[in-house]
C-alpha cells in the first residue's frame, strides 16, 4: 500500500467506488482458469492502493444466449441489486474504461483460497447470509451459481463473485445452492425485496442506471422475478431444463 495506514475497509463505500472510477489503473497480471479475460489490476489515487479485478467487455467470449458483449454490465447489475437489498453480498463493482477498454472492475477481496461456498457451510455460521445469497441469485437469475464462485474473505465473511450470465429474460437458474426450495424467505429479505420493488417503482436512480445497464425485456423479467417472490413468500423450485452449473465448484 502506499499508504499502509489506510486499509481499503476503511474507506467510506463512496470514496472507495469514486476511487475505483477515478483512479490510475495498470494491470498486475493475468487470473488463471477464466474463461473471459480476467486481470488483477493496481488502483491508485490519492496516496491509496488498492487491487481490483477488471474484466473489460472487448475480452468476454461470445455465448449463443446472453447479448454480445453484456456481461460486464450484468457484474455492475448485481452489484447494485445486492446493495439496494442491504446484503452487500458482492464486491464493490462499477463500470469504467480501462487499458483494454470499457470493462467492469470489481474490488479484490482477499481471501482464503481453500474455502468456497461448500465449505462454508460444512463449516457452519453462514445460514442466515447463504439464504440472503439464495434469495438474490433467484432475483437476479443467476445462471452460475458455483461454489467456488463465493469466497471467504480474510475476516470470515461470504463474498459472491463471478455475476456475468444473470438477468437474462428467460428462466435460466442454475445454482448449487438448491437447499431452501419452498422454505419461507426470511423476513428481512422479504422487507428488503419490497423496499427495491418500491424503488423501481418510482423510477429513482437504482432503476435509472439498471435500466441503462440491462435490457427492456431483461429489466421486465426482473420485475416480474420480485413480484413473484414477494407474492409466493417462498423459495422457488427448479424450473425445467439444467439447474446446476457444472463443474459445481
Amino acid at each position: 500500500m502506499a499508504d499502509e495506514d489506510q486499509q481499503p475497509q476503511e474507506i467510506s463505500l463512496t470514496r472507495l467506488l469514486n476511487l475505483m472510477v477515478k483512479g490510475e489503473l495498470s494491470v498486475v497480471t493475468a487470473m488463471p482458469y477464466s474463461s473471459n479475460y480476467t486481470l488483477l489490476t493496481r488502483i491508485e489515487a490519492d496516496d491509496i492502493e488498492l487491487l481490483a479485478i477488471y474484466k473489460p467487455k472487448r475480452g468476454e467470449r461470445p455465448l449463443w444466449d446472453f447479448p454480445r458483449g453484456t456481461l460486464y454490465k450484468r457484474e455492475v447489475a448485481a452489484y447494485l441489486v445486492s446493495e439496494a437489498l442491504g446484503m452487500g453480498l458482492v464486491p464493490p463493482t462499477v463500470v469504467r474504461d480501462g487499458p483494454y477498454g470499457v470493462g467492469a472492475l470489481q474490488l479484490f477481496v482477499e481471501n482464503d483460497e481453500e474455502s468456497h461456498l461448500f465449505t462454508m457451510q460444512k463449516e457452519g455460521g453462514y445460514d442466515d447470509v447463504i439464504m440472503q445469497l439464495c434469495a438474490l441469485d433467484c432475483l437476479i437469475n443467476n445462471a452460475d451459481r458455483k461454489s467456488g464462485h463465493c469466497l471467504k474473505g480474510l475476516d470470515g465473511r461470504l463474498w459472491a463473485i463471478d455475476h456475468g450470465i444473470c438477468f437474462h429474460y428467460e428462466n435460466k437458474l442454475r445454482t448449487v445452492l438448491w437447499d431452501f426450495v419452498g422454505q419461507p424467505l426470511p423476513d428481512d429479505v422479504k422487507q428488503a425485496l419490497c423496499a427495491m420493488r418500491e424503488r423501481l417503482n418510482q423510477q429513482d436512480a437504482l432503476a435509472e442506471t439498471l435500466d441503462s445497464l440491462l435490457e427492456k425485456a431483461e429489466m421486465r423479467a426482473l420485475r416480474r422475478r420480485l413480484d413473484s417472490l414477494i407474492a409466493t413468500g417462498v423459495y422457488p423450485k427448479p424450473g425445467p431444463g439444467p439447474n446446476v452449473p457444472w463443474p459445481p465448484v
